[in-house]
């Protein structure tokens, strides 16, 4: 690999025959490719020792300025070094443009991921929720650990992120981290944006995603049936905490609220409605949009239960953390024999499906409840039952026959 890799001075004379005075300049050579740049030094033509490629002789002169190309040249060899030990792009002008600083304004991903992180820090619970922090916080991690695997570099200059570079981190988070298809995307879809102020601030001239085309696969949302909100319901728990787990997961299958929302709810948040019933309005954690639910008896109780709960939070519900929460939710799964993966996510998709859709709730409606700016959002949410689909049909089979019996009375 030295072979490929060499460093030397050289004179450049000018057109003028009768100078005494050249220029030094350096060449760096790699893989045959050539790249020249002055050393801002001039030296009598007749002491230079072209073969030596520095001054003849023990003048002072001749010691100053053979010290500093002798400079030059280690500090060149300790860019090489550098490249080759961050396994960054090895080319004679990219070693010339280091070492005359031309690199010094490159931004490098990760440092822009992290204070990017940083200034969102500060926003969480105004511009954005803490969930959306940490989904970023893991973005940068992964993407920290890929660029060490894969380049063996502790950053990645920004303006080299291409195409290829985009779909071997997709790779990476489907084989090594054994991600999702899906899964894999929402990350690459955080990178995105970090890419995407890179470009708003020039400091990458084309979007390396522009040409990225990746679909989301469908996949089967999780909910409950009826029958497995009743046997939840009517499960008696004699651990206090999974009975509030319970009924926080019952507020949601009835609200369509998300764990972010519930953990914030307080009395402020329930009003009263235009057809002078309770209803739940706040701010989606997630959007900021507004969700305006009329509230249903289920909630209506377990607001009634907890009016006295010694809650130092002052929420409506006593809510555990994210993790706790979902692990007691496991065990309630167990308890109550329902064979699916009960996350507090599934009670948004139970509310948006059996309770709302399947009794005849316009979708329309239902995203409106749900917080979501638009209504193809909600269809990722919904299911139509077949139960739904055969009373509608039904339904319509009744007001033919009806209108078909009136044509043969006539």
């Amino acid at each position: 690999m030295q072979d490929l890799f060499s460093v030397l001075f050289y004179v450049r004379k000018s057109k003028n025959k009768s100078a005494t005075h050249a220029m030094v300049y350096l060449r760096i050579t790699y893989e045959g490719k050539r790249a020249e740049a002055s050393t801002m030094r001039k030296v009598n033509l007749s002491k230079w020792n072209a073969k030596a490629n520095k001054m003849s002789g023990t003048s002072a002169e001749a010691k100053q300025v053979n010290r500093n190309l002798d400079i030059i040249k280690n500090r060149i060899y300790e860019i090489y070094q550098k490249f080759l030990e961050n396994g960054e792009e090895i080319t004679a002008v990219n070693i010339k443009d280091e070492f005359l600083g031309k690199n010094k304004d490159d931004k490098r991903i990760l440092k822009i991921f992290e204070d990017h992180n940083l200034r969102m820090e500060k926003l969480v619970d105004k511009d954005y929720s803490f969930r959306t922090l940490q989904r970023y916080k893991t973005t940068k991690k992964h993407l920290t650990n890929f660029i060490s695997s894969s380049y063996k570099a502790d950053d990645f200059r920004v303006k080299d992120i291409d195409i290829k570079f985009i779909n071997s981190f997709m790779y990476y988070l489907k084989t090594e981290l054994n991600h999702s298809h899906n899964s894999a995307l929402k990350y690459l879809a955080y990178l995105k944006k970090i890419v995407r102020i890179a470009v708003a601030n020039g400091w990458l001239e084309k979007d390396p995603f522009y040409n990225f085309k990746q679909k989301r696969q469908v996949i089967d949302r999780e909910f409950l049936t009826k029958e497995e909100i009743i046997k939840i319901m009517e499960k008696t728990f004699t651990i206090q905490r999974m009975e509030q787990v319970r009924d926080a997961f019952l507020f949601s299958c009835y609200t369509g609220c998300s764990y972010s929302d519930i953990k914030k709810l307080t009395k402020q948040n329930i009003i009263k409605g235009i057809d002078g019933s309770q209803w739940l309005k706040f701010k989606r954690t997630k959007t900021r949009s507004l969700s305006s639910v009329p509230l249903l008896t289920v909630p209506e109780e377990l607001i009634k239960k907890y009016e006295d709960f010694d809650n130092p939070k002052g929420t409506l519900l006593p809510v555990l953390s994210n993790q706790k929460t979902n692990g007691y939710l496991k065990e309630i799964a167990d308890l109550c024999e329902i064979q699916k993966k009960l996350t507090f996510h599934v009670a948004r998709h139970t509310f948006a499906t059996t309770v709302t859709l399947s009794n005849g709730v316009p979708i329309e409606s239902v995203s409106k409840m749900l917080g979501h700016r638009s209504i193809k959002i909600t269809q990722h949410y919904a299911k139509v039952l077949d139960e739904k689909l055969s009373e509608d049909m039904n339904n319509l089979k009744n007001r033919m026959a009806a209108s078909e019996n009136k044509r043969k009375l006539k």
